[in-house]
């Protein structure tokens, strides 16, 4: 495999998102093989490199799922809306609520 940029890496685990995974290497809560990394631009590759969050090490290569759903008029494409409205994740059974959604954001 190639290297890959951390962050992009990181959220492929569904650890993180990308821009918490740009923050945590920041914050040097992410190693590479045992070494702290606090630069955006580290890269590793999954098939030779060790890479742990928080001291835990991430699990690369689990099956992606992937759920389509049409998405009722007033339901918000997120895992969680400070507002209170109805998510594409309400709508799906208690296994399924580790899904990420995607799609368009609009209300």
């Amino acid at each position: 495999m190639a290297q890959e940029r951390l962050q992009k890496l990181i959220s492929q685990t569904g650890a993180l998102s990308r821009r918490k995974a740009e923050d945590a290497i920041v914050a040097g809560r992410v190693t590479v093989n045992g070494q702290l990394v606090r630069e955006l631009g580290a890269k590793a590759d999954i098939a030779v490199d060790s890479i742990a969050l928080d001291g835990k090490p991430l699990l690369f290569g689990e099956p992606r799922i992937t759920v389509a759903l049409h998405k009722p008029t007033g339901t918000v494409t997120t895992r969680e809306d400070p507002q209170g409205r109805t998510t594409v994740i309400d709508l799906l059974p208690t296994p399924l609520r580790k899904l990420r959604p995607v799609g368009r954001l609009d209300y």
